[in-house]
């Protein structure tokens, strides 16, 4: 403890990080392995210590000593005793709990630590009809592998994470391996084939099942495509949109031994099934009626899948956690540039598809050279007097909309389009009729929700091929979009305050540029004195957290360099 310190330690477990602090740039790696970042206004950045926070730490191997070691040492006051203990208590929570394979095929024990644990959980409400409670012993208890998901996440809520050591079903077997050579012009990144290992776990019942956090542009399908040659078994791929399945069958068979006929979309447009079969979310929960089964699950148990990968695992809808909870016995591997869920579901993730394996921070793979450098700019607008009269007279609902729509972007991003005409450029945007009036007034291509998929291919290969040089794109836009040379991204407008989604749209040019390097540059177009302000802030903070910072400029200024 020193007043020079750079961190004030609350009693409800928020850390303060003064950002002007000489040890700022370590605090903020040092508080990114155990806390999260919940605001970052312009002078301090405020993070929270959380039990999924600890335990995903634990989960990567973080030491206890580390994390509590830190928060005394670096605090500018003392720690209140309570922090550090229940800090303390979370983390030895981690690993407490066990499932382990039971005395039938049927059957799985639950093995615990502390004897009084035990009781409790056995006179349990919610865990106790889960457990076969006339058998438990000093030890544990059995019960019955139908309850295996639900299990773990009413454990979850109850403050107790489970390691899960069930075993798994191993699937139908499925011969393949990466084209990982000078012909294929593949090679396997190291941190990509650490991923993979760290997933797999030498194929021991403690692997299987997790979450690998990479940024966009990092190659998290390669990441998935080297799990798959690991497990060896047949592959459910779940992903966010009909773009992305193609995306993965082109990346599969370019870069790995499938065959065509071992691959199969299951999509709105297509429904066959194969050895890999790649789906999304939307047709998996499809349903005519609120109240009518969800017609397409059936599809998680239709092919003896060994392994199910869950693209974009931040997106995945609250019923394929459900559907998630009966399928434990299944290897399950999350891909992601994020956990941050704006439904604060991040336990249902911890619980149902696994803890964190494997996590590497944005800036160090920009240093190693495996992301482009990136400048992050904040244009803020005025509004004009007739807008700023609507804007004062509307409902806290509608005055979002009503800023977002904001005309005079329509300048900045005439200027932009003007400065960068040489470069790769997206506009994208939230709102659809913004979105229709840029296209319109500058010529250019725009896609929605609504452009066809044929359509919305061709012009993404025309993109990519260098035939256009800007695309104006809606959310759509924000996943799963391989475009490599796009450098300079314009948001006009964006989802409420979605980190996520800020996240992923940075990761639309953050893809390395070629053998000469190259930068990208994301502009991001605010209405100054609006609510719009409030919402930039929060969607920011996931990439504040990651190191960017982002310049703060007005609309004349026109984003200088």
């Amino acid at each position: 403890m020193s007043h020079d310190n750079p961190l004030v330690v609350q009693a409800d477990h928020t850390v303060l990080l003064e950002v002007q602090h000489p040890r700022f740039d370590e605090a903020r790696a040092r508080l990114a392995r155990f806390a999260e970042l919940e605001k970052s206004p312009e002078f301090v950045h405020f993070y929270r210590v959380t039990p999924i926070s600890v335990w995903n730490a634990a989960a990567l191997g973080v030491p206890l000593e580390e994390i509590v070691g830190y928060l005394a040492e670096a605090s500018r006051y003392p720690v209140a005793r309570s922090v550090l203990q229940e800090v303390e208590t979370w983390y030895r929570r981690f690993g407490l709990l066990r499932f382990v394979p039971g005395t039938s095929s049927t059957a799985l024990r639950m093995e615990v630590g502390d004897p009084a644990v035990l009781a409790d959980l056995l006179a349990s409400k919610s865990i106790g009809p889960l457990l076969d409670v006339e058998d438990a012993d000093a030890s544990g208890v059995p019960f019955h592998a139908r309850n295996r998901g639900v299990l773990k996440h009413c454990l979850v809520k109850l403050g107790f994470p489970v390691q899960d050591e069930g075993g798994y079903q191993n699937g139908r077997a499925l011969e393949l391996a990466l084209r990982d050579d000078e012909a294929s012009g593949f090679r396997l990144r190291d941190y990509q084939g650490e991923a993979a290992d760290a997933f797999w776990g030498g194929g021991t019942a403690s692997g299987g099942s997790g979450v690998v956090v990479l940024p966009c542009g990092a190659g998290k399908t390669v990441v998935g495509m080297a799990a798959m040659a690991r497990c060896q078994t047949n592959t459910l791929i779940l992903t966010s949109n009909t773009v992305a399945v193609r995306q993965w069958r082109r990346e599969l068979l370019a870069k790995t031994t499938l065959r065509e006929d071992q691959l199969a979309e299951y999509t709105g447009d297509r429904k066959a099934i194969a050895e890999v079969t790649i789906a999304t979310y939307q047709i998996l929960t499809f349903r005519k009626r609120k109240t009518d089964p969800f017609v397409h699950f059936p599809l998680l148990e239709a092919n003896d899948w060994g392994l199910i990968v869950y693209d974009e695992v931040h997106l995945l809808p609250a019923p394929v956690f459900r559907a998630t909870a009966a399928i434990q016995a299944r290897r399950r591997l999350g891909l992601t540039a994020t956990l941050v869920r704006e439904d604060g579901r991040e336990g249902d993730v911890f619980s149902l598809i696994g803890p964190k394996r494997y996590e590497l921070p944005w800036r160090d793979l920009e240093r190693a050279g495996w992301l482009a450098s990136a400048r992050c700019v904040e244009v803020r607008i005025p509004m004009g007097p007739v807008r700023a009269d609507r804007y004062a007279h509307a409902d806290a609902r509608s005055r979002l909309k009503i800023s977002a729509e904001n005309e005079r972007k329509l300048d900045v991003v005439g200027k932009l389009l003007q400065r960068h005409a040489k470069d790769r450029v997206l506009i994208i945007g939230q709102y659809l009729d913004q979105l229709r009036v840029l296209a319109r007034t500058f010529g250019l291509e725009l896609i929605t929700g609504r452009t066809a998929m044929p359509e919305r291919e061709r012009l993404f290969g025309l993109f990519r091929d260098g035939q256009i040089a800007t695309l104006v794109v809606s959310k759509v836009g924000n996943f799963a979009i391989d475009l490599p040379d796009a450098n300079v991204l314009i948001q006009v407008s964006g989802t409420f305050g979605s980190r996520q989604e800020e996240a992923q749209r940075l990761g639309r040019v953050l893809r390395p540029k070629g053998q000469d390097g190259g930068s990208a540059v994301f502009y991001t177009l605010v209405t100054g004195d609006s609510c719009e302000l409030d919402f930039s802030a929060r969607r920011q903070l996931f990439l504040t957290e990651q190191g960017y910072v982002y310049e703060i400029v007005g609309d004349e200024a026109e984003a200088r360099p």
